[in-house]
């Protein structure tokens, strides 16, 4: 039993956007509850031409591959929450995973790997017809995840 309580831990997808922000701070105070980890995962699923979010990153620093503009972003994005908010202790120990496929796809796949004893993110509350082309990984994520799944709306914030 404590073999695999120390496997279990929180999953928190990050796409870097305030929303995904605002689900990892509750990742850590539910970890905080729980004295558990929390891992926060960047899925890399973009098109071959970088048109979305590594596009500005790699022209920036001029890398070639898509997941090394991924893995700087996602190490900015984890030191500037934690810049933000020093007194988030879950924070400072949560580890970074970055993982390359179809987003919910994947999610689904890490927790069930990491023996995640939840989900917790972000969505960006899309609706209509923005929403019917695109879909929402958060949705998809919430209904097939076989543990719960906790969706942290636009605009909330976790304070200190």
């Amino acid at each position: 039993m404590a073999e695999k309580a120390a496997k279990q831990a929180i999953l928190a997808p990050v796409d870097f956007s305030l929303p995904s922000e605002a689900a990892l701070l509750k990742a850590c105070e539910l970890a905080e509850c729980l004295g558990i980890p929390v891992v926060a995962l960047h899925v890399v699923h973009d098109p071959g031409e970088m048109p979305g979010y590594y596009a500005k990153m790699a022209k920036k620093k001029n890398l070639g591959r898509m997941q090394d503009a991924a893995r700087e972003m996602l190490n900015e994005f984890m030191h500037d929450v934690r810049r933000r908010h020093p007194g988030v202790k879950p924070l400072k120990k949560a580890k970074r995973m970055l993982v390359i496929g179809l987003p919910s796809t994947r999610i689904l796949q890490v927790a069930e790997k990491l023996d995640a004893v939840m989900v917790v993110m972000g969505s960006k509350g899309e609706t209509g017809i923005k929403h019917m082309m695109l879909g929402s990984v958060a949705q998809r994520v919430a209904q097939l995840c076989p543990v719960p799944v906790t969706v942290v709306k636009a605009g909330s914030q976790t304070e200190e």
